[in-house]
């Protein structure tokens, strides 16, 4: 792959929801001291939960295994209403680094419920957004992966049925989901604004702008990232070349040999910092200049919980931990 250019996807990387995790936790820790609980992986990344790990935070699945008068942040992802619930009743200082949109859905659903709706939820059975919005109730909200999925559900009526979805599908997916259900259920309603978020639909969209232009892409993110696996296809199906790696060293030189155009994106858990190690490997491998597609600019920021304001001197500390 001598003389190759590498192309950067724009936007790439961390979101807004990512990026007020990982705050969350960080000022927790500064405020009340090391250990505080995480409740599931904060964002689906390793470098940032080892990251974490090593500054203090101790990630569990049960509650059960924090300790009472913890702190505990519930990940971005969100969590059922069981959790919070349970969590409560264990007298845990509790802070919610539920992204705000996953937020919006789980309103979303609450109000509609109360208006004797029931759900079709769109999104990957087992992924831990899913888990956290379909247990918002304790009923009458229907699991659909595909478009055969939607034959297969029978909801108890249909003159009141809402369709909500995963925050980090495939755009296509589910919109070819969307329509399987209106042509099942004509009345469905559907969401004013879509769930799936700005930054999803952002770096999807620059992949599609990156990939006609490239002979391989590069994604940057773990196995266990949804938005990062979503990169990766949206890729294959415009039929480009496309790996997924969580850092550097994954990266295979046979991959490369013989292009001259490599295309590199992040999903939005994964840090900037290893987006620079996997362009400073490919330098060693050959290529030879970066340059940066145009694309959406981001200027969306989240407020922080009450109650992790620090102070002068937590400011400066919290500084030195990044």
């Amino acid at each position: 792959m001598a003389d190759a250019e590498i192309l950067l996807a724009e936007p790439r990387g961390f979101c807004a929801g990512v990026d007020r995790a990982i705050e969350i936790v960080e000022r927790a820790i500064a405020k009340f001291g090391r250990p505080i609980y995480v409740r599931h992986e904060i964002v689906h990344n390793t470098y940032v939960v080892n990251d974490l790990k090593a500054k203090g935070a101790i990630f569990i699945e049960d509650l059960a295994e924090v300790p009472p008068g913890s702190t505990l942040v519930f990940s971005a992802h969100g969590v059922p209403k069981s959790v919070e619930l349970e969590a409560q009743a264990r007298g845990f200082n509790v802070f919610d680094a539920t992204c705000p949109l996953v937020s919006k859905v789980h309103v979303e659903v609450a109000k509609l419920h109360k208006e004797g709706y029931e759900f079709i939820m769109i999104g990957h059975k087992g992924h831990p957004e899913v888990e956290g919005t379909m247990g918002q109730l304790e009923s009458g909200i229907h699991l659909v992966e595909d478009v055969a999925d939607v034959a297969r559900i029978q909801p108890a009526q249909t003159e009141k049925l809402a369709v909500v979805t995963q925050t980090t599908l495939s755009v296509d997916d589910a919109a070819d989901i969307t329509a399987a259900v209106k042509a099942r259920f004509p009345l469905v309603r559907e969401p004013k604004q879509q769930d799936i978020c700005y930054a999803t639909q952002n770096r999807q969209d620059a992949v599609k702008l990156l990939s006609p232009q490239v002979e391989l892409v590069i994604v940057v993110g773990s196995p266990t990232s949804s938005n990062s696996n979503r990169l990766r296809e949206v890729a294959r199906k415009l039929g480009t070349e496309s790996y997924m790696i969580d850092s550097a060293d994954e990266l295979k030189p046979e991959w490369l040999a013989g292009k001259v155009r490599i295309g590199l994106t992040a999903g939005a858990s994964a840090p900037d910092i290893l987006v620079r190690q996997v362009i400073e490997r490919l330098r060693e491998l050959g290529a030879v200049s970066v340059r940066k597609l145009d694309g959406a600019e981001e200027t969306v920021k989240f407020p922080l919980p009450k109650g992790l304001k620090l102070g002068d001197a937590g400011e400066v500390n919290l500084a030195h931990m990044r």
